[in-house]
């Protein structure tokens, strides 16, 4: 389970939730709303106060790089750091099956400067989910993606086992087809959907 105990930053808070085992909860609220900087805190990206949680553990009680390995973040615009796609996915069984399920299958030869924005987000999604994370975050993962790319992310999402999952999402429908609850964050505050 994820908890999150009075969650704060200058520019959003106080923020309380928790989300169990297999539970998907999704973020909806206007651009700006402070959605993506709930986040960034969660994964302690940016200064921040209150009490993150993961199965018990407190993400003060362990290193950074444990914990963000742990609770993977996709945020809307990833970071790639070589040049080929290759580079970023370790050889294996799994990198294939999971860059054939997000349609992508020869894309470890690219170049990364040649991805479009939607096989650059396909591939973030991939990578994260090769770390087999105990929790997940996303941020639109599908805003860049036709509807048979966003069919089979939707696909990969739903089968990612017992990792809580937070989705920040404008598609009201994605997030009726995934969450079993729903947010919406206004100013910075977090309030559950009736």
């Amino acid at each position: 389970m994820l908890v999150v105990e009075d969650l704060r930053t200058p520019l959003i808070g106080p923020v309380s939730l928790s989300v169990g085992a297999g539970e998907c909860i999704a973020i909806l609220g206007a651009s700006g709303s402070g959605k993506s900087l709930l986040l960034r805190a969660i994964v302690d990206l940016d200064p921040n106060e209150g009490t993150v949680t993961l199965g018990g553990r407190s993400r003060e009680g362990m290193p950074a790089d444990e914990w963000r390995r742990r609770v993977a973040m996709v945020p809307a615009e990833s970071g790639w750091w070589a040049d080929r796609v290759g580079e970023h996915f370790a050889p294996g069984d799994d990198t294939d099956a999971l860059l054939a399920a997000v349609g992508l299958t020869d894309a470890r030869d690219w170049e990364v400067s040649r991805l479009s924005t939607g096989e650059r987000h396909r591939l973030a999604i991939a990578r994260a989910l090769l770390l087999r994370p105990d929790a997940l975050l996303l941020d639109e993962p599908t805003a860049a993606l036709d509807a048979e790319a966003t069919a089979r992310v939707e696909g990969l999402i739903a089968a990612r086992g017992e990792a809580p999952l937070i989705l920040v999402t404008h598609d009201r429908a994605q997030a009726g087809r995934l969450a079993t609850r729903c947010y919406v964050m206004t100013g910075g505050r977090l309030k559950a959907e009736a």
